[in-house]
């Protein structure tokens, strides 16, 4: 039953449209991030950040995320704030719903919410997302900047167990957040466990491919070669269209496992 939802559910398709509405929010809510740094007066806020977005991005694609950072770390723009929050709330809102969508046209899946009830559930879970990456980021910053200032001297290697840390953080961050859009992405989900096997799968999945990817753009692949200053992009893309689909098969594994026990319901 599992690859018969991946064969007949159009899982490429699916994640096609997933990469592009997460693709589309993804930088104007990094953009209202970055516009914060400057009026954080906490003491290498900026260096820990950018730390923790070039462990989520290619390799390739770093040095694209760091001028970025740094132009909006030296040009403080405080009247864009409330313009770019906005408009980050509902782009991201629009991703997550893209994402419920795709959910809901899963071959397991019979039921489906109406469109006000699934933006207003994708804004929330769009902010729930959001709270859980700052929180993510804190932590990081409690970790490195208070944590290792008192212990430094017992460690003989303080960057790599920094590193460590910051890797950990990351695996977490993952897995919450994949688990919040398999359990509110449709009224199934719900019905099942918020911490479901999709989701561990999907983590252990992403931490893969994103291994295996990195291994592949710095030994084989040809996109700067090619493109120039655009390969970062396209790089960063397929990055994302990857891992879409690396959702929806966790997705269509919870889907399974959640039909089958209906169906030995409705027979008992």
């Amino acid at each position: 039953m599992y690859f018969l939802g991946i064969i007949k559910g159009a899982l490429t398709a699916r994640a096609g449209s997933i990469s592009f509405s997460f693709f589309m929010a993804i930088f104007p809510f990094l953009l209202f991030v970055l516009n914060l740094i400057p009026f954080i007066p906490i003491d290498n806020f900026d260096s820990i950040l950018l730390n923790f977005i070039e462990i989520l991005v290619p390799s390739d694609s770093e040095e694209f995320f760091a001028e970025i950072f740094f132009d909006i770390q030296s040009k403080p723009r405080g009247g864009l704030l409330s313009s770019v929050f906005l408009l980050s709330i509902i782009l991201t809102a629009n991703g997550v719903s893209a994402i419920f969508a795709s959910f809901e046209e899963s071959y397991h899946i019979e039921l489906s919410r109406n469109f006000f009830k699934q933006y207003l559930y994708s804004m929330g879970v769009a902010v729930l997302l959001a709270l859980t990456l700052l929180f993510a980021v804190v932590v990081a910053v409690f970790f490195e900047v208070y944590i290792f200032s008192n212990i430094k001297e017992l460690l003989q290697n303080t960057l790599a167990w920094i590193r460590f840390g910051q890797s950990f953080f990351y695996i977490v961050l993952i897995y919450f957040s994949v688990s919040i859009l398999y359990y509110f992405g449709t009224i199934e989900g719900k019905k099942s466990s918020f911490f479901s096997p999709g989701a561990i799968m999907t983590t252990i999945l992403i931490m893969f491919t994103t291994w295996v990817f990195g291994i592949y753009i710095e030994n084989f692949s040809t996109y700067n070669q090619l493109y120039g200053s655009i390969g970062a992009l396209l790089i960063f893309m397929l990055y994302i269209w990857l891992n879409s689909n690396v959702l929806l098969l966790g997705f269509e594994l919870n889907a399974t496992i959640m039909s089958l026990k209906n169906k030995s319901k409705e027979n008992n």
